[in-house]
């Protein structure tokens, strides 16, 4: 599932050619999404032009000067830039096309992904309750500490939680907990205050470093396949289950908290 470094790869790939253009037409071939994509779409956004293309969470937002289109890439999804008319393949969902030549192009295999409509999109019922964004100075030890007190569940799933702070899914919560050196299984209220302003300042740290790394390992989004390239070569722990710690050697535990594979060193992480 792409999470927020690939968001933003997307978004800063898609956006250059998307801001300012006018769109001519939307063609939608497939509808059924995780929610249905609105039939008049089409009659909404064709016509308009693209003042800015921004992310919350694991949101894109398109904002046209009347309107926002929300659009979510699931678990499969991915937006890439093609050539109007480019003949389209399965799985290939909607086409955004724009003036300039060029089609905004949605691909969804498992068509879990969204794209919604809004003229109020931070009010809309999937993103107004949702926390801060990480990179931000409305996030920060602090918050995760006071949000933390009284709280028994497990500390991994308590900083996935998007009510706490945004896009902190899989891949880099295991990965700052590890940087630092928290078991992702103590429970969230057992944590102190010094080690939760340790690890908010890992999680802001590993997201950058993954923006950045995506930006870098990115191929093409135009006629490409879309796809932001993840940092695997860097990960410590995720996905390393079994194998010996980079660190200090000692071979790394798996179980799952929360419905997600979670692997940690036992000696680095106490």
């Amino acid at each position: 599932m792409p999470e927020l470094p690939e968001v933003e790869t997307t978004r800063r790939g898609i956006a250059p050619h998307l801001e300012g253009q006018r769109v001519s037409r939307v063609i939608v071939r497939d509808r059924r999404l995780r929610w249905p994509i609105p039939e008049d779409l089409d009659v909404r956004l064709s016509g308009q032009r693209i003042v800015q293309v921004e992310r919350r969470a694991k949101y894109l937002l398109i904002n046209a000067e009347v309107g926002t289109l929300i659009s979510h890439l699931g678990m499969s999804g991915n937006l890439r830039l093609v050539e109007v008319g480019m003949p389209a393949a399965r799985h290939e969902h909607v086409d955004i096309e724009l003036e300039s030549g060029l089609a905004l192009r949605y691909t969804d295999p498992r068509r879990f992904g969204a794209m919604l409509w809004s003229l109020d999109p931070l009010n809309h019922e999937l993103l107004v309750r949702l926390g801060p964004e990480p990179l931000t100075d409305l996030f920060d030890g602090e918050r995760l500490f006071q949000l933390s007190r009284g709280r028994s569940m497990a500390v991994k799933p308590f900083i996935m939680d998007n009510a706490v702070v945004v896009g902190v899914g899989n891949i880099y919560a295991t990965e700052a907990l590890f940087a630092a050196g928290i078991d992702p299984r103590r429970p969230a209220g057992g944590i102190s205050r010094a080690r939760y302003l340790k690890l908010a300042v890992e999680i802001k740290r590993i997201l950058t470093h993954a923006i950045e790394r995506g930006g870098t390992t990115l191929r093409d989004f135009i006629g490409g396949d879309g796809q932001p390239g993840y940092f695997q070569q860097e990960l410590f722990v995720y996905g390393r289950g079994g194998e010996l710690c980079k660190v200090c050697g000692t071979g790394l535990r798996e179980i799952r908290l929360g419905q997600r594979a979670s692997v940690w060193c036992p000696r680095c992480q106490s």
